[in-house]
């Protein structure tokens, strides 16, 4: 798959393969930081190499990251992250019902970690507020319009948001948050 390509994550083991928190670290770590072996990331969270090795493989099998064929030597081999940066989450019902607590977990992770960015966001925009923005809104918009915010965000806001007098019937109030705070910082 291309990196400007779209994936829809309905597979339940690839999915599964996501909802694992030292993976997702690894995968985080390969997206911010580049190119890394699996000594390097056992040292930076505390695992065994034998445990990093496993959970990179498991997320090479799911196309999720790629060996550097040109940087690995003998034992020693590179990760960088791969595959598409467009990942999609099916909803429940694109799952069989025994599958949908990978789905469930998989949420649960993604909001401890936003939790925890959430959280550092305040001394983010303190220490350099060019680097750390947010944004608070509430619009009102029809469920097609609001996928389509959800496509472009924060430029369709203004687009798409209504004011209560001029809103559609069917249109409701959503709360709506965006923040950005550097990743390397971690």
């Amino acid at each position: 798959m291309k990196d400007d390509d779209r994936l829809l994550l309905d597979d339940p083991a690839r999915l599964k393969a996501l909802a694992h928190p030292m993976r997702r670290l690894m995968l985080r770590h390969l997206s911010v930081y580049g190119e890394a072996t699996s000594t390097t990331l056992g040292e930076l969270l505390g695992a065994k190499t034998g445990t990093t090795s496993y959970h990179l493989r498991q997320l090479e099998k799911y196309g999720f990251i790629e060996e550097i064929p040109e940087r690995s030597t003998g034992r020693e081999r590179w990760w960088r992250k791969a595959g598409p940066r467009d990942l999609r989450l099916p909803t429940p019902d694109q799952l069989a019902p025994e599958d949908r607590p990978v789905l469930a977990e998989f949420h649960r992770l993604g909001m401890e970690e936003d939790f925890e960015l959430f959280r550092r966001f305040p001394e983010a925009y303190r220490r350099d507020p060019d680097w750390a923005k947010g944004s608070r809104g509430l619009g009102r918009m029809t469920k097609a319009e609001f996928h389509d915010f959800y496509e472009a965000y924060i430029e369709l806001l203004m687009k798409f948001s209504h004011r209560p007098e001029d809103a559609p019937p069917d249109a409701r109030p959503l709360y709506i948050r965006m923040f950005a705070l550097p990743a390397d910082e971690d």
